[in-house]
């Protein structure tokens, strides 16, 4: 299970990294994010005026992650149909590196951005004047998405998968007997004292989400307290997704702030299941779909529409729930057996709105950081 990094630091290293593919295609772009220089081929045509470039941007475990990732199995299918090349955008900021561009009056050099979350448009449009998404439109399976699942309001994100937070546990760890609270409130028992691995919600998507659960739960006057009392039992807070699950996977404590199809992955690398239980606690998952959106100054923008009507096919759907371990976002997707069997909805679906996020992320999130991250 692979998650992105959520609007790293301005001036990361963002070389982009544009895969080949089935086809061996090569060029693309070159960039220099600290400087934003850059070097680019022509785009929308190959030489020649041959068939055009899609130029997709994307966070890079879409792409190459070490185990299965929908990318290469995307470029071929939708190569195989399209008379047109697909080439993959991963900068190692992910959206920041089109956020800066935009800053400094540069071009996105992309048509189309997957993996959007009502987060990263809510800082998105807190950073920039001008628009740096345009509308969706003419998409034909438009109707086929879930409607719970739309989280801009403005019509420029799709949403393509989603995931629900939840905790992932090892009842083997200790005696062998380890269960997971079900409840916040038990998080802060005695005996969970040092127990439980989480994300910084200023760096991680998946530790944002967790820390906008706790809001819902204990309110907007009572989430700092209970971070507090968090920390006073111990709870380890890593950076990002990555690096929280790897050390749960390593055995350094016995729960970790994941996703709800984390069985999933588990039974597909054969590994022991007592080791990947989920907990929904309060009986609530927050719920986190990511979607995808046109570039306002794309070169391509019918092809980008084509390629957004493409990922809401019902096998496509399928297959990018199977290979990312997420949920499909469209109510037509038919899910293999063994998915269907693993993957835990929560009896409860929680979630804010891209209205209230809007008002508030930044305060939640900036007073997160001075009471808990800076003591």
């Amino acid at each position: 299970m692979r998650r992105r990094s959520f609007l790293k630091a301005a001036g990361a290293g963002g070389v982009s990294a544009l895969l080949a593919g089935c086809t061996g295609t090569g060029g693309g772009e070159t960039t220099t994010e600290a400087s934003g220089d850059t070097t680019e081929t022509a785009e929308g045509t190959t030489a020649g005026g041959e068939s055009p470039t899609l130029t997709v941007g994307t966070y890079g475990s879409f792409v190459d992650a070490p185990s299965s990732s929908p990318g290469p199995w995307l470029k071929e299918t939708f190569e195989s149909e399209f008379d047109a090349t697909l080439e993959w955008q991963t900068p190692d900021s992910g959206v920041n590196y089109y956020i800066e561009r935009a800053l400094q009056g540069v071009e996105s050099g992309a048509d189309l951005y997957v993996g959007l979350d009502a987060q990263m448009l809510v800082r998105i449009d807190q950073n920039l004047d001008e628009a740096l998404f345009s509308p969706a439109e003419g998409l034909s399976r438009i109707g086929d998405v879930n409607e719970q699942l739309n989280f801009d309001p403005q019509g420029r994100a799709v949403p393509y998968d989603t995931g629900y937070i939840s905790l992932v546990y090892d009842e083997t760890y200790g005696d062998g007997d380890f269960a997971a609270p079900e409840t916040f409130d038990g998080l802060l028992e005695s005996e969970y004292a040092g127990a439980l691995l989480a994300q910084n919600p200023t760096s991680s998507a998946t530790g944002q989400a967790f820390l906008l659960h706790t809001i819902d739960a204990k309110g907007e006057d009572g989430y700092l307290d209970y971070w507090a009392s968090l920390k006073e039992n111990d709870v380890r807070v890593l950076g990002n997704w990555e690096d929280s699950y790897n050390a749960y996977s390593n055995g350094e404590a016995p729960m970790v702030v994941s996703y709800s199809t984390d069985q999933v992955y588990a039974a597909e690398s054969g590994e022991d299941m007592a080791k990947h239980r989920i907990r929904f606690l309060n009986d609530q998952g927050y719920a986190n779909p990511e979607g995808m959106a046109p570039f306002a100054d794309a070169s391509n923008p019918d092809l980008a529409a084509e390629f957004m009507d493409f990922m809401l096919r019902p096998e496509v759907q399928a297959e990018i729930a199977v290979r990312n371990v997420q949920f499909p976002a469209t109510t037509t997707a038919e899910l293999p057996e063994d998915f269907a069997q693993y993957a835990q909805e929560p009896p409860e679906a929680v979630t804010f709105s891209y209205d209230r996020l809007q008002d508030n992320l930044s305060d939640w999130t900036d007073a997160w950081a001075r009471e808990f991250a800076s003591k």
